[in-house]
């Protein structure tokens, strides 16, 4: 009696808290600026790869392929925008039906497109450290090749949310629910559930071990390497040092990467496969919270590393600003 009392006291609070209005202005105010600092940074990124020549490398085009994908979350910010701001869903019919489905799969798409991006680059960086002498691994003939590749997996994979997501009425309000047409559209014995488990392992976790392994080789050949010294020339020492920054900014990519979805990721698989009986603790539901938002983050996250860690990308920007000023004067 007295847990029951206690988890609906509990639900009560979270109830206040979620439905305030200071809670949603502040997810308003995040979320709107995640999308301006991604849509200005990530659309910056894939114009300087394309206009500028130092930057047309295999890393680089991997960099602008993210950047493109990160761009496909903006329709789903637009959306959680109005959600947070307690707006119904306004678009109905077969648009509406269409919309709720490209909301529901595109962050995915955009998310698996970026991890596969991500192990790319570790094998270009990985060639370049572990095998200086030998011709790339990755040769910058086979990257469309390869960029086609990573949406035409990503985009099979996350095939089924799209298929899956569907309308429904809710307390009088319509909802977009990714999986409300699961069972109806794969059959009763498919499994929502299952399905995440398997694409969560396939597309997020080995992939992070596939990269921990990779970057140890790396950190393994770099501590091994004679640093180049005094009797180094100039143009030896710059080549290093050009190599270190690029792996740093890799290594930041990656970094940020598993830092923003691999908490997010195990709190969706904890609430897909909860009970219905379970009733999860204010605390929780607080924490799924923040690691959506930094989730969503993540694609605002990058183009600001690459203009941190790369000389190229500040002085391409600069050149874009220039030149922009020549035109209107």
């Amino acid at each position: 009696m007295n847990s029951t009392a206690n988890a609906s006291s509990e639900f009560g609070k979270c109830y206040i808290l979620f439905s305030s209005k200071a809670f949603n202005i502040g997810g308003v105010v995040a979320l709107c600026l995640i999308l301006l600092v991604s849509l200005a940074g990530n659309s910056l990124i894939v114009m300087l790869v394309y206009k500028t020549p130092n930057l047309r490398k295999p890393i680089n085009y991997f960099i602008a392929n993210m950047a493109s994908s990160d761009l496909l979350c903006i329709l789903s910010m637009c959306y959680w925008i109005l959600a947070r701001l307690n707006i119904s869903w306004i678009i109905g019919g077969q648009f509406g039906q269409a919309f709720c489905k490209l909301i529901s799969f595109l962050p995915t798409v955009s998310s698996f497109v970026s991890i596969q991006n991500l192990i790319l680059i570790a094998v270009d960086r990985f060639g370049a450290v572990v095998f200086p002498l030998r011709s790339p691994l990755i040769r910058s003939k086979l990257c469309p090749f390869f960029i086609l590749a990573t949406w035409v997996v990503a985009v099979t994979v996350s095939s089924p949310f799209f298929f899956a997501a569907k309308l429904v009425e809710n307390s009088g309000r319509k909802q977009c629910d990714r999986n409300a047409g699961w069972k109806e559209t794969f059959g009763e014995f498919s499994s929502y559930q299952d399905f995440t488990i398997v694409i969560f392992t396939l597309f997020i976790y080995i992939p992070v071990l596939l990269l921990v392994i990779f970057y140890s080789f790396i950190f393994i050949k770099l501590k091994a390497q004679v640093h180049p010294g005094e009797h180094s020339s100039n143009i030896e020492q710059q080549r290093q040092r050009r190599k270190r920054n690029v792996l740093h900014m890799s290594i930041a990519i990656i970094s940020v990467f598993v830092f923003c979805w691999l908490p997010f990721t195990i709190n969706e698989l904890i609430l897909v496969h909860r009970s219905s009986s379970t009733h999860f603790s204010c605390s929780f539901c607080l924490y799924y919270h923040v690691t959506f938002y930094i989730a969503v983050a993540n694609c605002a996250f990058n183009p600001i590393i690459c203009f941190t860690f790369s000389s190229n990308y500040r002085l391409g920007l600069k050149r874009l600003i220039s030149s922009s000023s020549g035109v209107q004067q």
